[in-house]
């Protein structure tokens, strides 16, 4: 029943009550009695409570559409306010979920293209450093070396020190190179891309250690680059705001990431033992690595750790990976999409739009 009809059903009913009873033998006295006085009371109370009770009722799937509404965070998808109440709420709610299914929708592959646009500069960025400023500095160092063996002995200190000098930013601009465009994660495959990043954080005052298990199920090079970043990220926020001495990379198989259906996965965990997360709000590194988890239908937690210090945990369904990039393109094309939002080629939707606006650049 729609809450139009209730309310007037409710509504009609009370008039109607009420003009039986003007026309029945209920009489109201000059000056009123006491026991009429009670018995229009109670009838205005009777109404009252039951209007109240109808409203909230049929009110009450508004107030929870409102909190979903309130609640609704598109780096956390999936929650959809329950489909309840009168015809015209029950409309209102399945247009709103509908809304931010197309919402979900958009934003990733809005996020996609940035994200892999932004990967492009990064690689663009990364070469001229390497091929333009690097080459010059090793110019520049070369020359240095060679005014070294001719300039007097007062002046080979200053040279000396000029050298040590570029000699550092050139070391500088290749770790830079390195930190935007993870070479070796191309070259040599994500678990040796891993240990490089976990010496590269190794400082004197933070020890990484990783355990990177070898029988990992095929991963994408989207997927493998979003590991990556993923790690490189939750790193860096140990080392720049945990107060931590040591941190933990782990890469694991699990098995199970589906629930019930059991599927084989990827999980990586980055943990520390620093101050903890609080009760700080997500700033833009963790929101980023969100956005590149639900790329490829991934799943991010960032908690408290066991005792004290942070968890990062990155879990990944290899269900409809790269395990099945073998499959035919006739039983891909039959299929369609998968449960994860990925394609039978191991490549989520958002990436292959993302894809195409690289080739549109």
């Amino acid at each position: 029943m729609s809450l139009f009809r209730r309310i007037f059903l409710l509504n009609a009913a009370g008039l109607t009550v009420a003009t039986a009873l003007l026309l029945g033998p209920v009489t109201v006295s000059t000056p009123i009695l006491p026991g009429e006085v009670l018995v229009v009371v109670a009838g205005l109370a009777v109404l009252l409570v039951v209007n109240a009770l109808v409203l909230r009722i049929g009110l009450a799937p508004l107030q929870r559409l409102g909190r979903a509404m309130a609640t609704a965070d598109l780096l956390h998808p999936g929650a959809r306010a329950p489909v309840t109440g009168p015809a015209e709420v029950a409309g209102l709610i399945t247009t709103y979920n509908t809304m931010l299914d197309r919402l979900e929708t958009e934003r990733a592959t809005s996020s996609a293209r940035a994200l892999s646009a932004q990967e492009g500069e990064r690689r663009r960025i990364s070469q001229e450093l390497h091929d333009e400023v690097g080459q010059t500095l090793t110019a520049v160092l070369l020359q240095l070396k060679r005014v070294a063996d001719q300039v007097p002995g007062e002046l080979r200190e200053e040279v000396r020190q000029a050298q040590e000098a570029t000699r550092g930013s050139l070391d500088e601009i290749r770790r830079i190179a390195r930190r935007l465009r993870p070479g070796v994660l191309e070259e040599l495959g994500l678990h040796s891309a891993l240990r490089s990043l976990a010496a590269e954080f190794t400082t004197h005052g933070l020890s990484v250690r990783h355990h990177l298990d070898g029988d990992l199920p095929p991963l994408t090079e989207e997927t493998e680059l979003v590991v990556y970043r993923v790690a490189q990220e939750g790193l860096t926020n140990t080392a720049r705001h945990a107060g931590a001495d040591r941190a933990e990379l782990r890469l694991r198989r699990v098995v199970g990431v589906d629930g019930d259906d059991g599927g084989d996965g990827v999980e990586l965990l980055v943990r520390d033992n620093g101050k903890g997360p609080g009760r700080l709000r997500e700033g833009a590194g963790i929101s980023g690595m969100r956005e590149r988890a639900l790329l490829i239908g991934a799943a991010l937690s960032v908690g408290a750790g066991p005792g004290a210090g942070t968890d990062v945990r990155l879990r990944i369904s290899t269900k409809t990976g790269a395990s099945e990039a073998g499959a035919s393109e006739a039983g891909a094309s039959e299929t369609g999409v998968s449960t994860t939002g990925a394609s039978e080629s191991g490549v989520p939707p958002q990436l292959r739009a993302a894809t195409a606006f690289e080739g549109d650049r």
